[in-house]
């Protein structure tokens, strides 16, 4: 069973996760600098891996149905320490995609809740988008 409280070592992780994505960022903005790619990545990789535990993140990543995006992710990371950080980041993309594909449903439950955000994705195009992308029948 998963603890939900937040040690140290948690807080830790979620901000390392955090500057990962802000160094990632920045380093789109900034015409694909690979040094903040690179830096992004690892910082990401890091803070995931204190956030829910080195083991589990192995697990994760090792699982037969994501191969293809951990094998996606891994070459373009490479792509990204070797210079061709536009090829890097597509495949980086994808694998993120791929990895991460079946928490979608759970990041919409709580974007909705987000005061502004959330009363903008209850109107009735984006309600019909997000639940014929989890599978639920939309009336016509």
């Amino acid at each position: 069973m998963m603890s939900f409280e937040m040690n140290d070592r948690k807080k830790i992780g979620l901000g390392l996760t955090g500057f990962g994505v802000f160094f990632t960022f920045l380093g789109v903005v900034l015409l694909f600098d690979k040094g903040l790619l690179a830096m992004g990545n690892i910082l990401f990789l890091s803070g995931l891996a204190l956030t829910i535990g080195l083991k589990s993140t192995l697990q994760f990543f090792m699982k037969p149905q994501n191969y293809k995006g951990t094998i996606s992710f891994g070459v373009g990371f490479f792509f990204v320490l070797i210079g061709w950080p536009i090829l890097g980041m597509i495949l980086e993309s994808y694998g993120f995609l791929v990895l991460f594909s079946g928490f979608w449903p759970t990041l919409a439950v709580f974007v909705q809740r987000i005061p502004v955000l959330g009363w903008i994705l209850q109107q009735p195009f984006f309600r019909s988008l997000i639940d014929r992308y989890r599978g639920k029948r939309v009336p016509v």
